[in-house]
């Protein structure tokens, strides 16, 4: 395996394509030997489709599209990465608003945590910004 790899697609910023981009991560991370039903492939499926989804719908029609990152860095770590050109940052939703949503950074946050890795917040090139999520990379189960 590489020590590095890379794979980015970017979307429409429209419903569907938060379908398109969760069928993307799990393309590539089945591609890098992931297992199918592995908690992990579970919970990045679940993590891009919470940012996918508050970049199509947080973002005031400012981000014709939203960008997704994979990196696998030296098999150690693997980080996800999700890209808007809005320049607001995510935030939580007051308590009276999140009866019905508004808990997708929480889920995010959560996920991430469990797994042992960190999210961060970075400014996108271009302008907007970028939502990383990095994960310590699990090596597929030796044969």
């Amino acid at each position: 395996m590489a020590d590095n790899q890379e794979a980015t697609l970017t979307l429409p910023s429209a419903p569907a394509s938060v379908t398109a981009a969760r069928r993307h991560v799990t393309d590539v991370l089945l591609s890098w030997g992931l297992g199918e039903g592995s908690d992990v492939m579970e919970s990045l499926r679940l993590i891009v489709s919470e940012l996918a989804t508050n970049a199509v719908q947080h973002t005031c029609g400012q981000s014709p599209v939203f960008t997704v990152d994979l990196r696998l860095e030296r098999a150690e770590w693997l980080r996800l990465g999700v890209s808007d050109s809005h320049p607001r940052r995510p935030r939580r939703l007051p308590a009276a608003v999140q009866q019905d949503n508004g808990r997708g950074l929480v889920i995010i946050r959560t996920l991430t945590a469990e797994s042992g890795g960190r999210m961060t917040v970075a400014p996108a090139r271009g302008g907007g910004k970028t939502v990383w999520v990095e994960l310590p990379w699990m090596p597929p189960a030796a044969a």
